[in-house]
């Protein structure tokens, strides 16, 4: 089988998971990937980083299951569950099939900051193993949507 490419959700910053203020996901407790700090502007559109179906959707985060069984889950900032979903519109629903690119959410990832949180965004490749997943851009680099970011194998 082919390895999954998944590409950059949104607009930012390429971040190490180990550098994300959260013991979960900096200790890769929920799957290996990478973090992106989003463009306070252009990081407001986040589309979908792999071809599949959502299978949960929530105003703050999303995961998608491709056709292989692979799980990938876009966090949307950290502790932006108790936000409520304001400043979050959803442009996907749960058991919607999507493609790589399409528009599924936007945010105000400034607002997200000025609220105290940190709006950097983990992409997580859902239980796979570590040595699965191969980064194609190393922190501190700038990508923009639909770039890709790393592979699961």
């Amino acid at each position: 089988m082919a390895a999954l490419t998944v590409l950059a959700p949104v607009a930012g910053t390429v971040v190490a998971l180990k550098d994300v203020d959260d013991p979960v996901f900096a200790g890769e407790i929920v799957g290996p990937g990478l973090a992106i700090e989003p463009d306070p502007v252009a990081g407001a559109r986040v589309i979908a980083p792999v071809a599949g179906t959502v299978i949960k959707m929530h105003p703050h985060a999303f995961v998608l299951a491709t056709d292989e069984g692979k799980g990938v889950l876009v966090h949307l900032g950290i502790n932006t569950v108790q936000m409520g979903g304001e400043g979050f519109t959803l442009h996907a629903a749960e058991q919607d099939r999507v493609e790589p690119g399409q528009l599924l959410v936007e945010w105000d990832p400034a607002a997200v900051t000025a609220s105290g949180r940190p709006a950097v965004c983990p992409v997580i490749a859902l239980d796979a193993d570590p040595q699965t997943v191969a980064r194609l851009i190393e922190p501190g680099a700038v990508v923009t949507p639909e770039e890709p970011l790393f592979t699961i194998g």
